[in-house]
C-alpha cells in the first residue's frame, strides 16, 4: 500500500450535484428553486422561525404572565457568611455599603443566609430572610426592621 494510492471505499463519497445544467439533468433552467420568490433568489431564502407569514405570531397571540418587581433592581443579596467579615456590632446599611458587600447602584439590602455566622450582630434598617433572621438570632444576635 502506497499513499498515493488511497482512496475512500466505494460509495463513501457521494458526487456534488450540479444544478442549472440543462434540462437532461432534472435540475436545469431553475435549479430546483422554483420560479421567482424569496427563496428563488440569491441570500434571501431566510425566514425568522417566529414568523407566520404575517399572521399574528403566536409568541404575542399569549397572554403575558407573570410580575417582575421592580424593587429587585434595587435590592442587593448579602450572604450571611460575608457579615462575619465586618465587626460584630450594630450592622445597617450604610456599614454593609462601606465594607463593599453591596453595589452603589443599590437602595436596599438583604440578608440571605448561606454559610454559618461565628459573631454577634444587630441588624438594623436592614431585610433579612426567615433563615437569615434564625442564624442571626442563634449566634446571638438580633434583626430590627
Amino acid at each position: 500500500m502506497r499513499l498515493n494510492t488511497l482512496k475512500p471505499a466505494e460509495g463513501a463519497r457521494a458526487e456534488r450535484t450540479r444544478v442549472g445544467r440543462g434540462i437532461g439533468s432534472g435540475l436545469g433552467k431553475t435549479a430546483g428553486r422554483g420560479h421567482k420568490g424569496s427563496f428563488a433568489r440569491a441570500g434571501k431564502g431566510k425566514i425568522k422561525a417566529k414568523f407566520e407569514g404575517g399572521q399574528m405570531p403566536l409568541i404575542k397571540r399569549l397572554p403575558k404572565v407573570g410580575f417582575r418587581s421592580k424593587l429587585k433592581q434595587d435590592t442587593a443579596e448579602v450572604l450571611s457568611y460575608q457579615l462575619d467579615k465586618l465587626e460584630a456590632g450594630e450592622i445597617d446599611f450604610a456599614a454593609l455599603r462601606a465594607a463593599k458587600l453591596v453595589p452603589s447602584t443599590a437602595k436596599r439590602a438583604k440578608i440571605v443566609k448561606k454559610g454559618e455566622l461565628t459573631k454577634k450582630f444587630v441588624l438594623k434598617g436592614v431585610l433579612a430572610t426567615a433563615g437569615a433572621k434564625a442564624a442571626i438570632e442563634a449566634a446571638g444576635g438580633s434583626v430590627q426592621e
